[in-house]
């Protein structure tokens, strides 16, 4: 009797397909996410509403073997009592301050500008 060596063995066959699968349709998604993000946003009216700066918070990512990355938000409350968190610049982060009171623009969830009341 012979040994039949017939290729590698079925589990490896279906790791080697579902490996880059998960990876290509993780990619897609993020692709995909942010594409609607950007046209929500696009699709949004720029408003410019009175509030108040009332949490200010970073996020840092990476570090030790690779690089940091820091994202920054602030949570601002409108004239309704609503409450809405936006992404921000580091400059822009760094000019707020907890209980800053003034006219706040933005665009969907993109932050554009934060003038402060004196």
């Amino acid at each position: 009797m012979q040994a039949s060596f017939g290729g590698p063995p079925p589990l490896f066959q279906f790791m080697f397909v579902l490996i880059p699968t998960i990876v290509v349709v993780g990619i897609g998604y993020v692709i995909i996410s942010s594409f609607v993000r950007w046209a929500r946003n696009n699709a949004s009216p720029v408003l410019t509403r009175e509030a108040a700066v009332v949490a200010k918070r970073s996020r840092v990512r990476g570090g030790g073997e690779t690089g940091a990355s820091t994202s920054y938000f602030a949570t601002f409350e409108l004239e309704d009592s609503s409450r809405i968190e936006l992404p921000l610049k580091g400059r822009a982060y760094g000019l707020l301050a907890e209980g800053d009171r003034g006219m706040l623009t933005y665009q969907g969830t993109r932050y554009l500008g934060f003038e402060r009341r004196r």
